[in-house]
């Protein structure tokens, strides 16, 4: 069996101490450019790999942050994900995705498998309004942020999108192409993305002198297709018809689409489609869906930052950054059959 390369040989190689070892690889002040080439040599030469858990006992720090998703069906987390991984490597750190429900049969197992010392920090991407998560993880010293999503009560720092404004521009293109019947698809309403999104579009609606009717409403229990087309069905099969569906996210949207498919109905010549987040799919020749980009390099950024933060003892605040939007206009929107844009 080879022998393990420890960090005493690449010392005794080198003709320095093992703490000087330590401080080279780590590129720490206090070591001289000449001592830092030697050891590197001496660690390629050995094929030396540091030790992550020698390096956690002697610092505190295990350089790995818990990214928590319950969501990962949703197209649009993988995509999150991988912005927030790239953020957390520009800052030394590594990410360890985390499902949101590990066992179904203990509420403590998830709070206890992160606050066991296996991470410096914890990223939450799919808290719902009323968790109790962040508060666990804030009684237990775990450093935290929320990732699009915010809580009603804050207590934590939290990055999400400018939801309510997205909103108010989708409200706005529908008025000023002419769409007088406005349906919607609102997400659950114990996410704060599916409460920020409906509340912007309802206000927006109302200032401009078409506010929703209760009959164009459906809400959605889950950010997925088949529900989202079932609902989407429903209201297409009223008579009158809305002219316009507003959908919770582009997911729901996908399945809008395919229920104004199945009804043979022409988008966007007889319904006008319009989604939220502009995920990667969105922009594709087959589906060319007007939507609202959410900008997620920009979004894991901003979150990353709150969390190095929290990580360097900088900000203890429950600080809340909303992270601008804008409306894409690509092919699913068009004045109503009949209608004329203003």
């Amino acid at each position: 069996m080879a022998k393990t390369v420890t960090g005493h040989d690449v010392a005794r190689l080198a003709g320095v101490s093992q703490a000087t070892v330590s401080r080279a690889l780590r590129n720490l002040p206090g070591t001289s450019p000449e001592t830092r080439e030697a050891v590197l040599a001496a660690a390629e030469a050995l094929n030396y790999l540091p030790s992550d858990s020698g390096r956690a006992l002697s610092t505190q720090r295990t350089r790995r942050v818990a990214v928590v998703a319950a969501e990962l069906t949703n197209p649009y987390y993988p995509e999150l994900v991988e912005p927030l991984r790239q953020a957390l490597l520009a800052q030394n750190l590594r990410t360890v995705l985390v499902s949101d429900r590990p066992d179904p049969s203990d509420s403590r197992a998830l709070v206890d498998q992160l606050a066991d010392g296996s991470y410096d920090g914890v990223m939450l991407t799919t808290t719902t309004r009323d968790s109790t998560l962040p508060r666990d993880l804030t009684e237990r010293a775990v450093p935290h942020v929320l990732v699009n999503r915010v809580l009603d009560h804050p207590e934590s720092p939290s990055c999400t999108f400018d939801n309510v404004d997205g909103s108010a521009q989708v409200a706005r293109l529908l008025v000023d192409l002419g769409h007088q019947a406005i349906g919607a698809v609102f997400g659950p309403v114990d996410t704060s993305t599916g409460r920020d999104r409906a509340a912007g579009l309802r206000d927006a609606l109302r200032a401009l002198g078409k506010p929703l009717t209760r009959r164009f409403i459906r809400r959605a229990s889950a950010f997925e297709h088949d529900t989202a087309c079932r609902l989407a069905r429903e209201l297409l099969s009223l008579s009158p018809r809305p002219t316009a569906i507003v959908c919770a996210n582009d997911v729901v949207a996908l399945g809008a689409l395919s229920a104004a498919r199945e009804l043979g109905l022409a988008v966007p010549s007889e319904v006008t489609v319009v989604g939220f987040d502009d995920i990667a799919m969105a922009a594709w020749p087959l589906v060319d869906l007007t939507t609202v980009r959410c900008d997620l390099q920009d979004l894991a950024s901003r979150s990353v930052d709150l969390l190095t933060g929290r990580l360097l003892g900088e900000s203890r605040d429950n600080t809340l950054v909303r992270v601008p939007v804008e409306l894409v206009a690509r092919g699913t929107h068009a004045p109503p059959a009949g209608g004329q844009a203003s």
